[in-house]
């Protein structure tokens, strides 16, 4: 079994593990990275870029050096490999746990009850609940389903046919980093600074592939086209613009505007202005489109690395059966 099948089945295994079981409640291993970053920090804290880049540098390449290390370990068992692909896929990915607090707030809201949304709406997104109608709930899970769909699935899809195991879980470990330092307060500035940056890097590639399967898979593909191209360079976050655009393109409806977080307000540009308001039946429908775009990227992750992986086989076995130097000399000479 080549590296390519060998991604395809247990990226699909992992996929299939999330949809059935979602994430354990105890002993996560992204939960265990974060404590352990956590201890680092407490190590290495300082007010400064360069010692925020030696905590990136150490949990980061930590996880991608474990995942080397377990890969290389399991190399001469095809399906010990898959399983491994598997497992790794399982633990990174997040998008049932992400269905199923949305459809838990959703629910609430087409229900009437906006406060048991509003004590569900921090499990999902770090809005302040308290400065939020329904249908400004109902705005910012959609806006964190779209979101998520790229950082918590698809990227991590992207980089695993890109790196196999190492890859999974050094995308993990980067997005991680990225929630725990990686923004603006007093004490990160500085110190979150590198774990921002290479989380903007990591999921540049994830962001723009969720932003182009939300446009094939949503119900207004030219709608899509039409935000991202108009809206999404308007957005702070060079990742998040193009996946909300092109999902608020997709189901019709506006995103962005003014925000809260901890009492910090936030004016953020409208995406599809042409869109109507945000209503609580969109939350259902936001998920279905993650769903679909979870399928459609492992289908487009799996089938780039089977391609990726034939191709390099010829190669090698045409330089293999190429003839050498010496030996093309000496059937030269026998003529």
């Amino acid at each position: 079994m080549g590296a390519g099948r060998v991604f395809a089945y247990g990226a699909a295994a992992g996929l299939i593990g999330d949809l059935l079981l979602g994430d354990p409640r105890r002993g996560h291993p992204v939960a265990a990275f974060g404590r352990a970053a956590g201890a680092v920090e407490r190590v290495l804290w300082r007010d400064h870029r360069g010692w925020g880049a030696l905590h990136t540098a150490v949990c980061a390449g930590g996880a991608v050096a474990l995942g080397s290390v377990a890969a290389r370990a399991v190399r001469p068992s095809a399906v010990a490999s898959a399983a491994l692909t598997g497992a790794a896929t399982w633990a990174v990915v997040g998008g049932t746990s992400l269905a199923r607090e949305a459809r838990t707030i959703g629910r609430a809201l087409e229900a009437g009850d906006v406060e048991a949304a509003r004590a569900r709406l921090p499990h999902l997104c770090g809005r302040d609940p308290q400065a939020l109608d329904a249908d400004g709930m109902a705005r910012a899970v959609v806006e964190s389903v779209a979101e998520n769909t790229s950082d918590a699935v698809v990227g991590a899809l992207v980089w695993g046919a890109v790196g196999g195991v190492p890859g999974l879980l050094g995308f993990r470990a980067v997005n991680t980093l990225d929630a725990m330092v990686g923004h603006k307060s007093a004490r990160y500035r500085r110190y979150g600074w590198a774990s921002a940056r290479l989380d903007d890097l990591a999921g540049w590639p994830g962001a723009r592939l969720t932003a182009v399967l939300a446009m094939l898979a949503g119900p207004d593909p030219r709608g899509a086209v039409r935000a991202w191209r108009a809206d999404a360079v308007r957005h702070p976050s060079p990742n998040a613009g193009p996946v909300e655009a092109s999902f608020a393109g997709a189901l019709g409806v506006r995103l962005g505007g003014t925000l809260s977080y901890g009492g910090r307000v936030e004016h953020r540009p409208v995406l599809n202005t042409q869109g109507r308001a945000v209503g609580t039946h969109d939350v259902e429908r936001a998920v279905r489109l993650s769903k679909r775009v979870t399928w459609l990227a492992l289908g487009v992750c799996a089938g780039a690395r089977l391609l990726t992986s034939a191709r390099l086989s010829r190669s090698v076995r045409s330089l293999g059966s190429a003839p050498s130097l010496k030996g093309a000399r000496s059937l030269k000479r026998g003529k």
